[in-house]
């Protein structure tokens, strides 16, 4: 999982397996395989990043 924050400052944290899209209009925008929508603070290059470090720790790349 990932932490991210949402726009009123609460840190979740997001199954990374369930991300589907990252969108920045200019907010960023996660859109999950559910259909839900989330709107963060983050960019859409952290989240890459985070998914990055996510992978590498999950699958030991």
């Amino acid at each position: 999982m990932i932490e991210v924050t949402k726009m009123n400052g609460q840190k979740i944290l997001i199954n990374a397996h369930l991300i589907e899209l990252v969108e920045e209009t200019p907010d960023t925008v996660m859109t999950l395989t559910t259909g839900r929508k989330i709107i963060v603070k983050e960019s859409r290059q952290e989240i890459k990043n985070l998914v990055k470090l996510y992978r590498q720790e999950f699958f030991g790349d």
